[in-house]
């Protein structure tokens, strides 16, 4: 006696033939391989059963009375439950447009009859190992989208729940100073560095949220006319009192009219050039521009620091990125994920030009004729 070394039931086949020695042909040789085979003598009864318990691949004759496979196959394309089974087209229609038409409808493969059994048993075993690595690849996105989902609520959760105590840290250390009118200078410097932390923190918490809120497209551009030239010199005039000794230059440029929301761009520019700041010597220089570029209006960082391997500048966006090169390493954190995102939903783009030892020059675009993405 001979053993089939195959495990039983490999998958679930609806074979649609109007004609009976098609359909025990088919029926007896996939059976025979382990499959489970629901023959359909028509359209009809092959869409009534595929309705009633979806099969794992369809074989499907195209013509046939009534209703035929090109309609079928257009039926099942239209139900969410079954428009994911494959559809083999098994016919003797041999003209190129039968079988343009074939895979138009929706179709992914097509078999000439006369057919051979081992041919038809190839292409049901590829089609059949396909749609189950769909579903395993489907099924861990779904697990993955969870756990991320667990993940942001964690984070958006945690986040929140460090404004209170950071709230409560930032009136103690004022509390401190006016209980300490007169300090010395060692215990001024280290109530204003406790400060300046708390601010930080502060600050990070608001980019996570932010952050958050743009990737589940709830924080949308809240848009403006607005003067680009001007906002981008207000945010160059606010930095100036924290850039130290370093030169701080504006380019001045005539003023362009833009929609925009000020809030994010200023956001944007003010991580930019905190990020220059942070990797520019004590008297290195960094110097900010707003030019028109074709159809877009170009803001653009320069500085004079170690500059990046540009092979790494890509991660430099990513959350939480840390880049580190022979003579450069940039922090991790929030500010640049944040300045891609808020940019990008604004239909801009964002990147940076680099090379080790002779700086770097951070840049983001909006158009002129600014379209929003569709969330």
């Amino acid at each position: 006696m001979t053993v089939s070394t195959l495990p039983p039931q490999l998958g679930d086949i609806l074979v649609v033939d109007d004609t009976t020695a098609n359909l025990q042909l088919l029926a007896g040789m996939l059976k025979g391989r382990g499959y489970k085979v629901r023959p359909a003598p028509s359209g009809e009864t092959a869409l009534r059963a595929a309705r009633a318990s979806p099969p794992d691949l369809i074989l499907l004759d195209i013509t046939m009375p009534g209703m035929d496979g090109f309609e079928v196959c257009r039926q099942l394309k239209l139900d969410p439950r079954l428009r994911e089974i494959p559809v083999l087209f098994i016919s003797a229609l041999d003209e190129s447009e039968d079988k343009v038409k074939a895979f138009e409808v929706g179709g992914v493969d097509y078999v000439r009859k006369p057919f051979q059994l081992a041919e038809v048993d190839a292409r049901v075993r590829t089609h059949l190992a396909m749609r189950r690595q769909r579903r395993e690849l489907q099924e861990a996105n779904g697990r993955l989208r969870e756990l991320e989902g667990l993940r942001d609520s964690l984070t958006h959760m945690i986040a929140h729940d460090m404004r209170s105590p950071l709230q409560a840290l930032r009136l103690a250390v004022d509390g401190l100073r006016f209980a300490l009118p007169n300090p010395s200078a060692e215990i001024d410097e280290t109530l204003q560095a406790a400060n300046d932390s708390v601010t930080k923190l502060m600050e990070m918490i608001t980019q996570m949220l932010e952050v958050s809120r743009l990737e589940s497209s709830q924080l949308k551009p809240k848009l403006a006319a607005v003067d680009a030239v001007a906002l981008a010199r207000q945010v160059v005039t606010a930095q100036c009192r924290l850039i130290g000794a370093r030169s701080l230059t504006f380019v001045e440029a005539e003023p362009i009219q833009l929609e925009l929301d000020p809030d994010l761009i200023r956001r944007v520019l003010d991580n930019l050039l905190g990020n220059a700041t942070k990797f520019t010597a004590a008297d290195g220089q960094i110097e900010v521009s707003v030019e028109r570029r074709g159809e877009d209006l170009a803001f653009s960082v320069r500085d004079d620091g170690p500059g990046i391997d540009p092979g790494l500048t890509a991660k430099i966006f990513e959350k939480f990125a840390q880049v580190q090169g022979d003579k450069a390493r940039l922090g991790s954190g929030l500010g640049l994920t944040f300045a891609k995102m808020a940019v990008e939903a604004h239909g801009g783009r964002i990147g940076v030009n680099s090379e080790v030892g002779r700086g770097s020059v951070f840049w983001f675009t909006l158009p002129l004729s600014r379209k929003l993405i569709e969330a």
